[in-house]
Order: C-alpha cells, then structure tokens, then sequence
C-alpha cells in the first residue's frame, strides 16, 4: 500500500533522473563543440533567453573576443559561426533551468498533497543541494575561462563537473528505488554485494578518465587499437619529467593507455560478475537482470573502439555521444544492481 502511494514521487524522480542523463549528454556535446565559454555572463533569470536581435548578438559575440580562447583558437569566427557555439552552451544552461522547474513545482504539489511524508523530507534536501552544487560548478568552470589564458576549461574541473552530475544522478535513482522497489525482491549476499561497490570504484575511476579523455582530447594522441601506435605498452611515451602525478592527469597516451586498461579490467570483472549473478534464487530482481550488465559493458567497450578509431572523421561525434550514453546507462544499472543485493542477516548464516 505504501509502495502504490509512494508511485507518483518515484515517477517524478526517474523522470529527473532522464533529464540529468540529458543534461549530461548536453554538456558532452557542448565539450566535443568547444562551446563552453562561449557565454561569458551568468544569468539566472535573464540569461534563459538568447540574444533575440542583431545588436545583442553582437554585444554578446564582442565580450566572447575578450576571452583567450577567441583570440587563440577561434580567432576567425563570424557572428554566424559564434551562434553556432552559442546554441550548445544556451541549450545546456536552460535544460538545467528546465530541471529546476521540473523539480521544484511538483516538489510544492507534493508538499501539498502530502506525498512526502518525513523519511523524505531530508533526502529532498540533500537532493536539492546537490542540484545546487552541480550548478556552482558549472559557472565555476566558465568563470575559469573569462580574464585569464585558459582556451579550454582545465579536464580536471571538467571530471568534477562530470563526477557531480553522475552523484546527482546515483543519487536519484537510488532514492526512488527506495520507494519503489519491495523487500521480497531483493537478494541477500554479502560477497556479491561487495562485489559489485568494487565494481562501482572501478566504473567511477573509469569515468573519470573518459573526463580526461574528453576534457584533453587525448583520442588523437593514438587512433589505432588495439596497439597505442603500434606498442600494447607505450612506456617511453607515457612517461615525461612531470613525474607520476603529471604523468597520470596530462600525458595523452598515459590517459588513453589507463582507459584502455580500465575497460579491459571491468569486463572481466563483469563476466565474472555475471556469472555470480546466475547463482541466485530466480525469485529476487537482480537474478532476472543478470545479463543486463554485460550487455552494456560490451556495448560500452565496443563504442568506445569506434569512437577512437573513428576520431578523425565526421562520425566521432555520435559515436563518443553514444559511448558517454552507455556509459551513464551502465553506471546507473550497476547502481540498481547494488540496490538490489544486501548484506546476509545474520539468521540466514
């Protein structure tokens, strides 16, 4: 009965929980058209709708000249090619806008109609601070790039940005599955859930590299696989006089040679996973999705050599669109997969 009440509240927060893979999916594309600083203002209200004649397009476009990555990199830009860029980091901050409407309104209907009872209250709170948050950092990042020599926005902030969406997102789907999800499908094994917060560590450490794959662009540091230019382990490119730390955070084919291998790694982690998977009662939720994790991880693994392999022609941008895709979709089942598996009570030893 509580489950059937809680239903409007969790069909809200999986509907969030689309709009921030969107957002997400929205920022990538912004990265991959180098459109990130191409709003200089930050605007809550008044910023929601672009310049809407000639002049304030070109009011616009003059303080985009004042920034380094103008005068550096796009230097040759019309009015017409800075519109282009223009749109990306505008869609970007309004889906956010949207969001906020989205989460809020129903969040007062809520509130009213007494939907949310007290357990809630203080995960709509964290909720809505990490929403906060998320936006704190994203103009923390376009403020990095206005008044100083920055062309791009460092890879690092860029994986922060990125790693507090995908908080945000963990968050949510977790929160309605705590609403939705009833006790008897769920699986006791403390092993198996070990298992899959390994799992988790790995994936995130992997999606932090796919940040700093972005963020660097470290793809065209080597198109080829499954060699890195012709060597399985470039040591004499991977390391510079930056020392370890460096090596690790900037040397292109250091990025690469590490998201390769994390790859490598989680998909034997995952088969063995599965396998594990296969050996729980058929009545609990997690066994009737026990393919679904791989699935992803190859679909991932297999994306991801396309997109590298595809770096120099016109299809690398669907491709690394759909490869960050799958990725948030992979991370997201790995969290229902944890939700899913509890620790063994003490009485079932």
């Amino acid at each position: 009965m509580q489950l059937q009440r809680n239903k409007p509240v969790a069909i809200w927060l999986f509907i969030g929980a689309g709009m921030i893979i969107i957002q997400v999916l929205l920022g990538g594309i912004t990265r991959l058209t180098g459109s990130g600083l191409s709003i200089t203002e930050w605007q809550p209200i008044l910023g929601a709708l672009p310049p809407m004649n000639q002049h304030a397009w070109e009011e616009a476009f003059n303080k985009y000249k004042e920034i380094a990555q103008y005068k550096y990199i796009h230097n040759y830009f019309t009015l017409q090619d800075f519109k282009s860029i223009y749109f990306w980091e505008w869609l970007h901050r309004d889906w956010a806008r949207l969001m906020g409407i989205v989460f809020i309104i129903p969040f007062i209907y809520f509130i009213l109609k007494k939907k949310i009872d007290r357990s809630m209250l203080w995960p709509m709170i964290i909720l809505f601070l990490l929403g906060g948050l998320q936006g704190a950092i994203g103009w923390i990042m376009v403020k990095s790039g206005v008044g100083t020599d920055l062309v791009y926005v460092s890879h690092i902030r860029l994986a922060i940005h990125f790693l507090a969406a995908l908080l945000l997102l963990c968050y949510v789907v977790w929160f309605a599955l705590k609403l939705t999800v009833p006790d008897n499908r769920i699986a006791y094994n403390t092993g198996l859930r070990n298992f899959n917060i390994l799992l988790l560590v790995v994936i995130t450490l992997q999606l932090t590299y796919g940040a700093f794959m972005a963020g660097t662009h470290a793809g065209k540091a080597s198109i080829t696989w499954p060699t890195i230019n012709g060597s399985m382990i470039p040591v004499s490119s991977m390391l510079n006089e930056g020392g370890f730390l460096s090596d690790i955070t900037h040397n292109l084919i250091t990025i690469q040679f590490i998201h390769r291998g994390l790859a490598y790694l989680i998909t034997l982690l995952i088969i063995g996973y599965t396998l594990r998977l296969t050996k729980l009662p058929k009545t609990t939720a997690l066994y009737k999705m026990r393919f679904v994790p791989v699935f992803f991880v190859l679909v991932q693994v297999t994306l991801g050599i396309l997109a590298l392999m595809n770096y120099l022609n016109e299809n690398k941008f669907i491709l690394s669109i759909l490869h960050q895709l799958v990725g948030m979709l992979f991370l997201v089942c790995m969290v229902i997969c944890l939700f899913l598996v509890r620790k063994r009570l003490i009485n079932q030893q």
